[in-house]
């Protein structure tokens, strides 16, 4: 029940039990006012029989005096008096109207008739004193007869007072016994008043208010410090206290949700913060392996609980191969063709568990116990990677959500930051290769030429550097046209290229020069590959709009680090061994000695 409720029901009934009161306190003031009245009207009546006494008395006294003295003042007096008395039913109207009943005034009208017979005796007697029959007169007035009859109207007027008396007695007594009853009736009610405003007071302000107030002020109080762990008592009464407690309630779960958000805010804030730091890093990386060392070390504090793996496309294999992985995925294979994932296929992100039902992808493993997100990298349409991930179990839809949106922009910095480096190195190689041949050209030879030395002198490893010359080149174009030359070239660019492992590179100088370095190669080795190079070039065929070109042989000058000098002198010691191989009669290759080196330094 509400507080509005019992106090209502309180006030009424204060109320109730306050005019009760107050009636009774006026029935019983009431019965005191009967009370007086029964006083009064005794007075009253008192008053009435003691004047009709007197007035009989005083009659007889003037009457006896005459008749005694003869006195006329007696009889003057007398006769005033007796005019001045009224009749019988006046006397009893006026006390009829003064409130006795008709006993009452039965008997006081036999005192008045033995009064008024009193009076006839008393003018007889008088009559008979004038007519000068004094003794007639005196035995009238004080004989035994007139005695008795004065006792009979004392008697009467005694009665009268009797009956008067018992009358007021009793309406006295029960006004008294009924305004008793009344101001204990009143007593009662104002006790029952008290105490209920007692017991409402304790109930309403300790056990309804007080004490819930007390406990909802300490929730409060925790709850503006931000503490909200404080939980708002419980309460099953549906009243204002009640409604209070609901009221912080919700404010202490809007507080909550309010912090959620913070926290999230926060989490989103230092997550863009951390994808801001991997852009700035991946637009720094000078190539594919710092760019995925780049992702190995940002992926997992972007997504702490999502295994995952980094997949770039290997284009001589055709297919999608493990770049690097974090936090152990066991679910995809690690190198697949690009048509095994829906994700490459579609261009779009690929979720086969999720709110949409969906196949899995066919690089997952049969028993794949988790749900898996492929999202593709892309460059201009074309896929040039892929992010894989596994989500956790049992994580709330709001953190995949969230952490999704984490993963899609994260794969939209990788796959821009890939694309980068994938132009960047299209570009170098267009500008460090020979646009005729396709090997590299004297500037990607001067730079690697430097990296090789500072590699060969820091390692103490052998370095071979072989010269090559075409021999009688110009006969080419001189009788063929350029375009055989041109084809003379791609064909024995060809051969130097094919020929070497992948530890080798092979160099395009300008014109028909072209060199060769072979890191790791002792002279030996250098020179078994070069008599190989020759032996392929000699077997080379061209033919050229249907012509064929001829015997096609070059020149060889060949030059070891550390056994030809320093490291820094290769070139010239082997450009010096080329010019003897082309003195001594071309198609040969030529060692270089101390003295190419020598000539080399000089």
């Amino acid at each position: 029940m509400r507080l509005s409720t019992i106090t209502n029901w309180a006030y009424g009934a204060t109320v109730i039990l306050t005019l009760a009161s107050g009636t009774t306190m006026l029935l019983a003031s009431g019965a005191e006012d009967r009370e007086r009245t029964a006083v009064a009207q005794r007075a009253t009546f008192d008053q009435a029989t003691a004047t009709l006494e007197e007035d009989v008395y005083r009659l007889t006294e003037q009457a006896r005096g005459f008749v005694i003295t003869g006195d006329p003042s007696h009889l003057i007096a007398y006769q005033r008096e007796k005019a001045a008395l009224t009749s019988v039913e006046q006397r009893i109207a006026h006390l009829r109207d003064a409130g006795a009943n008709e006993d009452e005034l039965n008997a006081l009208r036999q005192a008045m008739h033995w009064a008024d017979a009193l009076t006839d005796e008393q003018v007889a007697a008088i009559r008979a004193a004038r007519s000068g029959d004094e003794k007639t007169a005196r035995i009238i007035l004080f004989g035994d007869e007139y005695g008795r009859e004065l006792d009979r109207v004392a008697a009467q007027v005694g009665k009268f007072q009797y009956m008067l008396d018992q009358r007021t007695d009793h309406a006295v007594e029960r006004a008294t016994d009924t305004a008793r009853q009344w101001r204990t009736m009143s007593e009662i009610m104002l006790g029952i008043t008290a105490l209920l405003f007692l017991c409402v007071l304790y109930f309403v302000l300790k056990q309804r208010i007080l004490r819930p107030v007390v406990r909802l002020s300490d929730v409060v109080t925790r709850l503006a410090a931000q503490d909200y762990d404080a939980i708002p008592p419980e309460t099953a009464h549906v009243d204002e206290i009640g409604d209070m407690a609901q009221a912080i309630r919700i404010f202490r779960e809007n507080g909550l949700e309010r912090q959620r958000l913070e926290m999230e805010r926060d989490n989103d804030r230092m997550m863009r913060d951390l994808l801001s730091r991997l852009t700035q890093r991946l637009q720094g990386c000078d190539s594919t392996t710092d760019l995925i060392e780049v992702v190995r070390r940002f992926a997992p504090e972007i997504a702490p609980d999502f295994p995952g793996r980094l997949y770039i496309h290997d284009n001589r294999r055709n297919a999608m191969a493990q770049a690097c992985a974090w936090l152990s995925p066991a679910f995809s294979q690690t190198d697949f063709p690009s048509s095994r994932c829906w994700a490459l296929r579609r261009g779009q992100t690929h979720r086969p568990v999720g709110d949409m039902i969906d196949i899995a992808c066919e690089h997952l493993n049969a028993d794949a116990p988790v749900s898996t997100i492929c999202i593709p990298l892309a460059a201009q349409g074309e896929s040039i990677g892929m992010l894989y991930y596994e989500e956790p179990p049992n994580a709330s839809a709001n953190h995949l959500e969230r952490t999704g949106k984490y993963l899609e922009m994260l794969a939209e910095n990788i796959g821009l930051a890939l694309a980068n480096l994938r132009l960047r190195d299209v570009l170098r190689e267009m500008a460090m290769a020979d646009a005729l041949t396709g090997l590299p050209n004297r500037r990607h030879f001067d730079i690697m030429l430097h990296t090789l030395i500072t590699q060969a002198e820091r390692n103490q490893q052998p370095l071979s550097c072989m010269m090559v010359d075409i021999d009688h080149f110009k006969r080419f174009n001189d009788s063929f046209g350029h375009d055989a030359g041109d084809a003379v070239l791609r064909s024995v660019g060809a051969v130097l290229n094919d020929s070497l492992r992948e530890s080798a590179h092979a160099f395009r100088l300008g014109g028909e020069e072209f060199v060769v370095l072979m890191p790791g190669f002792p002279l030996d080795q250098a020179l078994g590959r070069a008599v190989q190079m020759q032996q392929q070039l000699r077997d080379l065929r061209i033919e050229h709009r249907g012509r064929e070109l001829g015997t096609i042989t070059a020149s060889f000058g060949l030059a070891t680090f550390p056994d030809h000098g320093r490291p820094d002198r290769l070139l010239q010691t082997a450009d010096a061994a080329l010019l003897r191989a082309k003195a001594e009669g071309r198609d040969r290759v030529v060692v270089a000695t101390i003295r190419d080196a020598a000539s080399a330094a000089a």
